[in-house]
């Protein structure tokens, strides 16, 4: 993982990228450009793992480039795959707002840019806005349900 600075070009990218998201969709410029202030820009090997299983619930991460995929131990020695991830794709939602351990690991298949929100600059965030936090609780218990179902 390697800290990348955040650019103008980025910056514009991540705008883009996060009005397509249902939470981000009814943010007026003005919030976003309080979260912008607290984003974080990194990029990953392919290979790499962003989050493992069972880590502590602190960072929403958005899919700037590249390509992820969601797995969840099941046995010992075995993993099933839930997911991938793409350019627009978020994940991380769900253990910023319950604060609990992370109930997937999410690996880079390829080199990778991800866009990045901790849990103390999430808070303020939300604090901020308390219609930002119901849709974030929406959209989390939306993704608890496909997580079950699968």
């Amino acid at each position: 993982m390697k800290k990348l600075p955040l650019t103008d070009a980025d910056t514009v990218q991540f705008t883009k990228m996060v009005k397509k998201i249902n939470f981000f969709a009814s943010m007026n410029m003005g919030l976003l450009e309080k979260i912008l202030s607290r984003i974080t820009y990194y990029q990953y090997d392919g290979g790499e793992k962003v989050c493992r299983q069972g880590d502590p619930g602190d960072t929403f991460y958005v899919v700037s480039e590249g390509k992820l995929k969601v797995t969840v131990r099941e046995a010992f020695l075995f993993s099933r795959t839930l997911a991938t991830f793409g350019p627009g794709d978020c994940f991380g939602e769900m253990a910023l707002l319950e604060r609990k351990p992370r109930n997937a690991t999410v690996a880079c298949e390829a080199d990778s840019k991800i866009f990045i929100l901790t849990a103390d600059h999430f808070d303020q965030v939300l604090a901020e806005n308390p219609a930002f936090k119901q849709e974030i609780k929406r959209l989390a218990a939306d993704r608890r349900f496909e997580l079950d179902h699968k």
